[in-house]
């Protein structure tokens, strides 16, 4: 007991006697409590206080919405449509992936191709393909089957949008848990006579239940928090994110909108604490290290042929949805006249073009490193150290994964346009560029966390010991040898960084003024007047951009990772 009393007053000493490590600390916290928290309990407090006195009258009134009332049902209907089916296919091809011999590479890389694209994508462009293939002017419902009354706005032109877009999320979850389901398991169920569903049903599929409605429950978080799609191929079919907009844009009833913040707010933070406390931990028991020797892949044509069939339609349908963006950026007229032109992208860049892409490329490349670096400093104090706030930072960074778009914009301008801070620097913040950097990289920052922690608990602490002994303080340890260890993680996180703050649409829309003009938002304004030559010039552009930081990653890691190293 007295050891280790005196080890913990030992670790306690080197804790404060590293100012380093404390600024860090101190710093975190106050960005995390300014750009996450307060803007969150402003929208609460908007919300429960009318005329100086707390009430939950508010809320009364929106419930008393019919509108509302809707759209919240709306918006449970498309999760659980979008989480359901996006789990099925998703698994699907991590089935395919992982079980079944292809018999070329191609249909794999097109796999791998399909998973990567709506990551580099603006969140809007499928919409923007579907009205285009499918819509009233559709090149395959009025020009190839002369189709005139063709209606893909509502329910169902947003639930196969957001199919599409966040099927590829459930893909790569799952393939990663189907990999470490030792095959010995199922094979032992095919050795006692068991056929291939069988074992499927009995043996592999309970195995994987709880990263099922991991990945269930991801999906319907992202299609509630989702605004684009619905507001771009929605029609009358309200959801809780664009009901929100329109309260503020529209109606220009910001405590209403509040109160309707809090409550898709409420619904994502309680799936996000399901998905994160319980699930994740779940999964992790339930499979366990790695598969411990190769598995045996599936042959059996009547098993492949079909499989393959269905992943190669899907995966057909998703670059053609893809193929059409260019192609709407070169045709004339779309459902008129076919005939190339470049015109628009002229168009596009004699007018606001070339501010739009200046001002979000600028604000996107400040704002990439510093999350990228801001996430591998929480990754490193959350593995590494233990003090008090510890979880708090961690479940804080986490946190902005579960705000939706809408609801951080709203609490922005309800805190730093009106809020607590009448003067001085804070005051000022809102319509400026600073502003939007900040929340490109709150949003940002949970996918950067994940990522560096899952990295650097691959190290072993008794590399970094080493340093700690030699009299290196923190951030010498830090900055030469830890971050050195997690480079590839470091370049994933920025390039993902930059993608995410270029391709962002729901966070910013409402924070955006005349003084820039953002890429998302020039594309969502065209779409919405039927401007789409225009949109999709602006949008074949922003998604050539985003691959070719993808690449520009991709050889980065390629001559300077640590997998180079090692392997030399």
């Amino acid at each position: 007991m007295a050891n280790t009393n005196q080890s913990r007053s030992l670790e306690r000493r080197k804790f404060f006697a590293d100012p380093v490590l404390i600024g860090m600390i101190g710093v975190l916290l106050v960005f995390l409590a300014l750009f996450i928290l307060y803007p969150l309990l402003m929208v609460l407090l908007d919300s429960l206080f009318a005329e100086g006195r707390l009430t939950l009258s508010v809320f009364r009134r929106i419930l008393s919405l019919a509108r509302f009332r809707q759209a919240f049902i709306n918006t449970i209907v498309l999760g659980f449509i979008t989480g359901i089916v996006s789990t099925a296919i998703g698994l699907l091809f991590a089935y395919v992936e992982v079980y079944v011999r292809l018999r070329t590479k191609v249909l794999s890389s097109l796999f791998r191709l399909v998973s990567m694209l709506p990551i580099v994508s603006p969140p809007f462009v499928l919409s923007l393909s579907m009205i285009m293939l499918f819509g009233r002017s559709g090149i395959i419902t009025r020009s190839l089957l002369h189709i005139y009354d063709s209606n893909i706005y509502g329910l169902k032109g947003i639930a196969i949008v957001q199919i599409m877009t966040f099927f590829p999320v459930c893909y790569l979850m799952l393939t990663g848990l189907l990999k470490n389901i030792d095959p010995s398991l199922e094979e032992a169920a095919r050795d006692m006579g068991a056929s291939r569903w069988k074992v499927f049903t009995s043996v592999t599929f309970p195995l994987l239940l709880p990263g099922l409605g991991n990945a269930f429950l991801v999906t319907f978080i992202e299609s509630v928090a989702d605004f684009a799609n619905p507001m771009l191929i929605g029609g009358s079919y309200d959801t809780l994110a664009t009901t929100i907009y329109l309260q503020v844009t529209g109606a220009y009833d910001s405590t209403g909108a509040a109160a309707m913040s809090v409550v898709l707010l409420s619904l994502t933070v309680v799936l996000f604490l399901i998905q994160k406390y319980y699930l994740e931990k779940k999964t992790a028991a339930t499979l366990t290290g790695k598969a411990s020797r190769a598995r045996m892949l599936i042959t059996d044509t009547s098993v492949r042929i079909p499989l393959s069939v269905l992943c190669g339609a899907a995966s057909a349908f998703v670059l053609l949805l893809y193929v059409m963006v260019p192609f709407g950026a070169l045709f004339k007229l779309w459902g008129r006249n076919y005939g190339l032109t470049f015109k628009w992208f002229s168009y596009m860049f004699r007018t606001s073009g070339i501010k739009a892409f200046n001002d979000s490329f600028v604000l996107s490349l400040i704002a990439a490193p510093l999350t990228a670096l801001l996430s591998m400093v929480i990754s490193y104090l959350v593995v590494k150290k233990k003090f008090r706030s510890k979880g708090f930072i961690e479940f804080v960074s986490m946190l902005a994964m579960a705000v939706p778009g809408t609801v951080l914009g709203i609490g922005y301008i309800r805190g730093y346009a009106n809020g607590l801070f009448r003067t001085g620097v804070m005051s000022s913040l809102y319509g400026t560029g600073l502003i939007l950097i900040i929340v490109f990289i709150v949003r940002s920052l949970p996918t950067g966390t994940r990522s560096g922690i899952s990295a650097l608990r691959q190290i072993d602490k008794s590399i970094e010991e080493s340093a700690y002994d030699m009299g290196a303080g923190s951030a010498r340890v830090f900055m030469t040898v830890t971050l050195p260890l997690i480079r590839d993680s470091f370049f994933s996180g920025l390039v993902t960084a930059f993608v995410r703050s270029i391709t962002a649409i729901s966070a910013i829309i409402l924070l955006v003024t005349p003084d820039f003009l953002l890429i998302t938002c020039q594309i969502n304004e065209q779409a919405e007047k039927g401007n789409y030559g225009i949109a999709c010039a602006y949008a074949t552009v922003l998604i050539i951009i985003t691959y070719g930081a993808v690449l520009l990653m991709r050889l980065g890691i390629r001559f300077f990772g640590t997998s180079r190293k090692i392997k030399e």
